[in-house]
């Protein structure tokens, strides 16, 4: 795929980025070498490649999946405009 200074120029519009004009052919250019480069990555042989969250090995510290209401109801309850019995309260919107 080749990007001409036309589908720069498109790009440039789309992306809000004011471009003089002499400067398009270069935009072009430059679009050009990155796509160059995204198809060289794509050459590349992946199969068997685990994915990495991390380029250094690390364990994540996990904890038990537990619910709980955050033993604080009084504190959660105390920027509500309307609170009632332990609850928020809000007005009906269904008749």
């Amino acid at each position: 795929m080749s990007i001409d200074t036309e589908t720069a120029r498109r790009v440039a519009h789309l992306a809000r980025i004011r471009v003089e004009e002499d400067r398009l052919p270069a935009l072009a250019g430059e679009f050009n070498a990155i796509l160059g480069f995204i198809e060289q990555l794509q050459e590349v042989d992946v199969d068997g490649v685990e994915p990495m969250t991390s380029v250094t090995p690390q364990r994540l510290k996990r904890r038990e999946d537990v619910v709980t209401d955050g033993n604080q109801p009084e504190a959660v309850l105390a920027n509500a405009p309307d609170a009632r019995e332990g609850f928020f309260a809000v007005p009906k919107v269904v008749e």
